[in-house]
């Protein structure tokens, strides 16, 4: 019987930290690149193959570089560094960083 209580232990341990990370309140990170731009939900598909789509409201950032952009920078196929956290089921965008564009050979 008691190995199947350090085995009940040993799970739970391996199982709350993940389930913590995932709850409301905490900043959360995606890197990838925009999928599509629908309104104020922009849909990312992250370098591990998820799809995380972010809703984006008037205290959203969005830069270039150290630019101040406006929603309307947001394309198709741009990489980008998404934080946001959620809220009410929603996840909600912080700031969205755009890649910086890599000079093109002539």
């Amino acid at each position: 019987m008691k190995p199947n209580w350090i085995a009940a232990m040993v799970v739970t341990a391996l199982i709350s930290p993940a389930v913590t990370r995932a709850h409301e309140g905490h900043l959360h990170k995606a890197l990838g690149s925009i999928a599509s731009v629908q309104g104020e939900n922009v849909e990312i598909k992250t370098t591990d193959g998820k799809t995380v789509t972010v809703t984006l409201d008037k205290k959203t950032t969005v830069t270039r570089g150290k630019e101040k952009l406006d929603a309307t920078a947001l394309k198709v196929g741009e990489r980008v560094s998404v934080e946001y956290m959620e809220s009410n089921k929603m996840m909600m965008a912080h700031a969205i960083k755009l890649g910086t564009p890599t000079a093109t050979k002539k």
